[in-house]
């Protein structure tokens, strides 16, 4: 009877395992709570295999912002606030794909290529600028990867990990999380490959992105970081601290 028990709890746990990989995009990206209808966009950029849809804040601006949201996230609800605090910028707030009204599945290596195809066609359509990028939460994992491909000048990072696949772990700890997750966002692996100006807004009870994971990928920078804390503040409510755009605008700010 014990080996037959021990060999159904193996048997279950297995069939968990393997549900968790076939499924794992499905846990990982919440495109559903973001779809918009194309009309409601006023950005396109074509992908070979995709049309990628957003918004644009303070057109024909000579500096510009490009912001990554964090899962889950509409986009589109940022315009105001950074249209009232990141006057100076043209701010682009791109859908990821499978996102808003962005055609195609959410994918690491879709996002990322993505987010590299787009930072390009900014960056040509602002040639005397300084394009900013500003990633929140998975926005982070994406931005991380553009500044470490791209001449990105000031990187800002909402609530980042170290790693989607370590953050995952610490969130499913008998699972073989590492082993078995294709989407891994190291952007640990990636940071040491920016050499600009880094701004970090770390949130002391998020417990999506636990405090730990942000500092694990803080330590894997070479250069010196801009940290603020908000120690009251969780995942999801960070922006509403009242120094949250505060500390963006100023880190933003053109040099004197």
């Amino acid at each position: 009877m014990v080996v037959w028990l021990l060999g159904l709890a193996i048997c279950a746990y297995l069939a968990i395992c393997a549900l968790l990989y076939l499924q794992q995009r499905r846990l990982i990206y919440y495109p559903q709570f973001t779809r918009v209808a194309p009309a409601q966009t006023d950005f396109a950029f074509q992908r070979p295999d995709a049309v990628l849809r957003g918004w644009v804040v303070n057109p024909g601006r000579q500096d510009a912002v490009l912001y990554f949201g964090g899962n889950a996230e509409a986009v589109e609800a940022n315009r105001d606030v950074f249209a009232q605090w990141l006057p100076s910028r043209t701010v682009y707030l791109v859908a990821h794909r499978g996102y808003g009204a962005s055609d195609g599945e959410p994918s690491e290596a879709a996002l990322l290529a993505d987010a590299l195809a787009v930072y390009d066609d900014i960056a040509r359509r602002h040639p005397d600028g300084d394009v900013a990028v500003i990633g929140r939460s998975l926005g982070s994992g994406v931005a991380t990867h553009v500044a470490s491909e791209r001449p990105v000048r000031h990187l800002v990072l909402v609530t980042p990990f170290d790693s989607l696949a370590a953050v995952a772990q610490s969130h499913y700890p008998v699972f073989p999380v590492r082993l078995l997750l294709k989407d891994r966002y190291d952007s640990a692996a990636r940071l040491p490959g920016y050499g600009g100006n880094l701004l970090v807004l770390r949130a002391g009870r998020d417990t999506v992105v636990p405090p730990a994971h942000t500092d694990r990928l803080l330590a894997s920078f070479k250069g010196r970081a801009r940290v603020v804390d908000f120690p009251r503040a969780g995942h999801d409510n960070l922006s509403t601290d009242p120094a949250y755009w505060p500390a963006i605008r100023d880190f933003l700010a053109p040099a004197d």
